[in-house]
C-alpha cells in the first residue's frame, strides 16, 4: 500500500513525506569577471582590468572553489510542512517561550514559528510529542535531511528572485507561517522566519563536513532567519547557534515505528 504524501498528526502538525535521493553538498563556484568588459560596461563601471587582474581573479576563486561531495538520501522520511509553531509548542509543552507573541505582532502569534528555544529544549519537546504519539518517532532532521527537503531537487543555490518570494525576510518580527511561496516539494519557510536547529554539532566550518562531528559545543543551525536579507538566506551553508535566541526555532522529522 502506497504511503501518502502528506500527514497530520494528532498535535496539528503537518508532514510532507521525502522520497530518497542524492545531492551534491557544499560545492562552491565563486563568480569572477572572464573578459575585458566592453566599453560601455567599463565606461559605466569606471573602471577596466588589466589582463594581469583576470588572471588574479582566476587564481584567488581557485583558491577557494570546493568540489563537493556527494550525499546519498537512501530511506524516506516525513519532515514538517511548517517549522514548530507557538500554538504546537503550546499544545505539547503547556509554556510559550517566544518573544513575538501577543501585541507585539499584527495577526495571530499562535501561528508564528516558536523562538527562543535551544537545542535542548527542543528535545524536551520531542520527547514528550513521542510520548503523546506512540505511532511514529519525532526528532530533529539531520542536516543533509534537512537541506535536501530544502533543496527540493535544485542543483544549485537558490536565486535571490526565489529568495523574495519564498523567504520572510527584512522583517521587525516573525510571520505566521506559509504566508509565502512554498518550494518545488511543498516546505514553506525553509528560508527565513526563523533559523532551524538540526541534529549535529557544529564543525567550525562554513559547509559540512562528508561525516558529521561526533562533539561539539553548539549545534548547527540552517536557514537564515527573518532579519537577514538575500545575501543571508541559502540552504547550502550552516551556522551555529544559538543565534539571537528570538531569531531560532525548528522544524520536526516523523518516523514511522
Amino acid at each position: 500500500m502506497a504511503q501518502p504524501t502528506t500527514f497530520t498528526n494528532s498535535v496539528g502538525m503537518e508532514f510532507v513525506r521525502i522520497q530518497p535521493g542524492s545531492m551534491v553538498v557544499g560545492r562552491f563556484q565563486p563568480p569572477y569577471p572572464k573578459a575585458p568588459l566592453s566599453d560601455e560596461a567599463a565606461k559605466k563601471n569606471g573602471v577596466q582590468w588589466t589582463q594581469a587582474e583576470y588572471q588574479l581573479a582566476e587564481k584567488l576563486v581557485n583558491q577557494d572553489a570546493r568540489p563537493g561531495f556527494t550525499v546519498r538520501i537512501r530511506n524516506p522520511y516525513y519532515i514538517g510542512k511548517f517549522e514548530v509553531t507557538q500554538a504546537q509548542w503550546k499544545r505539547v509543552m503547556g509554556t510559550n517561550p517566544s518573544l513575538f507573541q501577543g501585541n507585539r505582532v499584527k495577526d495571530d502569534a499562535d501561528q508564528h514559528p516558536v523562538e527562543q528555544v535551544t537545542w535542548q529544549d527542543t528535545q524536551k519537546f520531542l520527547a514528550k510529542l513521542n510520548t503523546i504519539d506512540k505511532n511514529h518517532h519525532y526528532r530533529l532532521p539531520t542536516e543533509f535531511e534537512w537541506e535536501y527537503a530544502a533543496r527540493a531537487g535544485a542543483d544549485d543555490d537558490i536565486p535571490w528572485k526565489t529568495i523574495w518570494a519564498s523567504a520572510q525576510m527584512g522583517s521587525p518580527t516573525t510571520t505566521s507561517v506559509g504566508q509565502k511561496t512554498p518550494n518545488a516539494w511543498g516546505l514553506y519557510d525553509t528560508l527565513g522566519n526563523v533559523w532551524e536547529w538540526v541534529q549535529e554539532y557544529y564543525n567550525g566550518k562554513l559547509f559540512a563536513d562528508p561525516t558529521p562531528t561526533r562533539s561539539g559545543i553548539q549545534h548547527v543551525l540552517k536557514g537564515a532567519s527573518f532579519v537577514g536579507d538575500v545575501k543571508n538566506a541559502t540552504y547550502m551553508t550552516h551556522a551555529a547557534g544559538p543565534g539571537n535566541g528570538w531569531d531560532v526555532g525548528f522544524r520536526v522529522v516523523m518516523e514511522a515505528k
